[in-house]
């Protein structure tokens, strides 16, 4: 009996605090039902009210009006305003040609009626196209049009598989024209909330289908032919490599497939080993390490397609600030497959003077019958040292060696933000970016002169196409500083060196990826007998020159190509002329990839930058003096003392003190450093890197 009353109490007992707590929560929201703007606001399902810092802002990009949480709980970088401009320039172009085979106009705000342009890039293929279009108008019929912010019923179905708040995909909604539909997913139940809630602000819920699923599971069960999408979009946090497999088998024939990396560290040669095991690759530190990246990427996505029978086709490839974006369209093809292994390329890179030299997988041979025969290339084409300076070679890749971008279709995107330039915040960047890629060549031309390079359908129908700004057939590149600090010389200018390789009858160019990059179909051997003949007009001292240092190697031989250093005309690009914005300034303080978005978030506020500046650079070596540098060492927690293990007393550099704060704390250097004029420790003590 007593059991039976203890049971009864506490079943009273509960439903009487779950009457009080929703009590409370209905007194605190009268008006709000629960998963409202009131629940996205941070109220609890018992009245409590998250700090203030955590309440939600309003963010305004594009034609977007985002509500964000000032929390970390959702992500959002605002330096990457560009790659979504940019991605909404492409996917515009790309719905102008898919539309335009299709017979349908698209109509863009704010950009003029443009002559109409031919859709395919092939001669063949524009007159078919033609010829298709006029035979679906009747005389006085008016072509379809698509608008911004209206369903295409034959438009385009867009994936972004990783959404967060949603930004992009209403920005698609509200900018793009000719959109069917645009799927907004993310995993995070809290993020799709806000999408919702952004969906419903930006009047896009006719467009926009927030979704909440696992992105890779998703694009799986859009395998089939029928529900494949034309667009897909990935911006994961780090690296997209987990997604590349199910991507490539869910974008339609032709369709557009976008992909952002910011693991740059690892693409960048930083770990060899886990760019392998992420992308197919080994990536080792290069002054290419950029473009280095971009060619990893391209040839992890061609490898992932090949085993589904289908290769890609780079549109355009772009390295800015700390990540990299890549364009590809995806194809089926069972014989374009088999050429996959002649695109693919070995890297063997000297240590000691950066020369490269690169090694196809295959090579590509004539057939009788017209056929084409692939068989393995041979090699290496290096020795066991270099021929420059005797050191040995590194050994990279394979990564993709073909061209990294579509000049055609890179120019129509140029062509359509040069003509709108206030539909992106960031138009004039894009201009100056893509305007490196597809403006005019430098190069020999008939007569000794260089030549003009136009878009193929700018040029008239039997031009002879001519070199690109970015050289297209030439993979990596070398650089101003590089080349000089080989050999201990002065830094010549851009101009100087430009001219110095067309006077000897090379192409040269720029490169997107960096400023003082230097592109030329020039072999090595060139280049190191134009940088002696530099030395010679700005001698070094050899007496200080190590016998076992490349710069001893390299100046030791006498040039055999005499250099002519006169500034042409042509060695200055259009681009540097008309000081374009090419190479992107510190857009903020403190930028670059933003913490990863947490569940209950933390708000970024003045503590955590303090706490940033704290520990910024405490293990490099700093120009002050010894008392100086103890002083900034005692800021720094011990956290061997902290564990009990600190053997040194009050001769550790670091604080003993106990006020230090938790969070400090737990951010210390792990190991005591060695002080001046301290003994080393004892067999028993562990030694660490500590500050050099």
């Amino acid at each position: 009996m007593s059991r039976t009353r203890i049971v009864l109490w506490l079943s009273l007992t509960l439903r009487s605090a779950r009457i009080l707590c929703r009590a409370q929560f209905m007194d605190g929201q009268p008006q709000t039902p629960p998963g409202s703007a009131a629940m996205e606001n941070g109220t609890g399902p018992c009245g409590e009210e998250r700090p203030p810092e955590a309440q939600e802002t309003m963010v305004t990009e594009g034609t977007a009006k985002i509500a964000f949480p000032s929390a970390n709980e959702v992500f959002y970088n605002p330096v990457q305003e560009f790659n979504r401009d940019l991605t909404c320039a492409v996917i515009t172009e790309f719905a102008r040609i898919q539309l335009g085979a299709k017979g349908i106009q698209i109509k863009v705000p704010g950009e003029k009626d443009m002559q109409k342009v031919v859709v395919d890039l092939s001669e063949q293929e524009e007159d078919k196209a033609e010829l298709k279009e006029g035979a679906k108008l009747a005389p006085g019929d008016h072509p379809r049009t698509a608008a911004v912010g209206e369903i295409c019923e034959e438009g385009l179905r867009i994936l972004e598989g990783l959404a967060a708040s949603g930004l992009r995909s209403i920005r698609f909604a509200r900018e793009v024209p000719g959109l069917r539909c645009v799927v907004a997913n993310d995993a995070s139940a809290r993020a799709v909330d806000l999408m919702h809630r952004n969906v419903q602000l930006n009047d896009v819920a006719h467009l926009v289908q927030p979704s909440q699923a696992d992105a890779r599971m998703l694009m799986y069960q859009h395998q089939r032919v029928s529900d494949r999408f034309d667009v897909i979009d990935l911006d994961p946090y780090g690296s997209p490599a987990p997604f590349l497999d199910s991507a490539v088998q869910a974008v339609s024939e032709g369709g557009l497939l976008c992909v952002t990396c910011t693991d740059m560290a690892v693409l960048a040669g930083n770990s060899g080993e886990t760019c392998y095991s992420k992308y197919g690759a080994m990536a080792v530190k290069s002054r290419a390490c950029h473009e280095m990246a971009l060619r990893i990427v391209l040839h992890s996505l061609d490898l992932r397609a090949n085993c589904y029978q289908r290769f890609v086709v780079p549109v355009l490839s772009v390295s800015a600030d700390f990540y990299v974006r890549v364009f590809v369209r995806v194809f089926t093809g069972q014989a374009k497959v088999k050429a996959s292994a002649s695109k693919q390329a070995l890297v063997f890179q000297c240590v000691g003077c950066g020369a490269f030299h690169l090694q196809h997988l295959s090579k590509a041979s004539g057939a009788p019958g017209g056929r084409v025969k692939f068989s393995a290339a041979c090699g290496p084409p290096v020795g066991p040292e270099c021929e420059h300076c005797g050191q040995r070679h590194q050994l990279s890749g394979p990564l993709w060696a073909e061209p990294i971008h579509d000049l055609d279709f890179v120019g129509r995107v140029l062509a359509a933000v040069s003509a709108s330039p206030g539909r992106f915040r960031t138009s004039e960047r894009i201009r100056g970016v893509l305007s490196v890629i597809t403006e005019v060549g430098a190069g020999p031309g008939r007569g000794g002169g260089s030549a003009c390079a136009q878009p193929s359908f700018l040029r008239p129908p039997h031009a002879h196409p001519v070199p690109r700004q970015e050289l297209p057939d030439v993979p990596l590149y070398y650089t101003l500083d590089q080349l000089s600090s080989t050999i201990h010389c002065n830094t010549p200018s851009l101009l100087q060196l430009r001219s110095a390789l067309l006077h000897a009858g090379f192409r040269v160019s720029l490169s997107h990826a960096c400023k003082n990059a230097v592109k030329t179909d020039a072999p090595s051997s060139a280049i190191w007998d134009i940088m002696r003949c530099w030395e010679k007009e700005n001698p070094v001292k050899r007496e200080r020159l190590s016998e076992t240092s490349p710069a001893f190697r390299i100046l030791g031989v006498e040039p055999r190509l005499q250099a002519n250093f006169t500034i042409r005309d042509d060695a200055n690009p259009s681009s540097r002329q008309r000081g374009l914005r090419r190479f992107q300034a510190n857009p903020e303080a403190n930028w670059g990839p933003r913490p990863r978005a947490r569940p209950g978030g933390k708000a970024a506020g003045k503590a955590m930058e303090e706490r940033c500046k704290l520990f910024q650079n405490k293990r490099k070596e700093l120009a002050e003096d010894p008392d100086q540098r103890a002083a900034r060492l005692k800021t720094f927690p011990c956290k061997r003392f902290r564990e009990g293990t600190c053997e040194r007393g009050d001769q550790c550099c670091y604080s003993h003190s106990t006020l230090t704060p938790k969070a400090t704390a737990e951010a210390a250097p792990t190991n005591c450093p060695q002080t001046p004029n301290q003994s080393p420790p004892g067999p028993g003590a562990a030694a660490g890197p500590g500050v050099d």
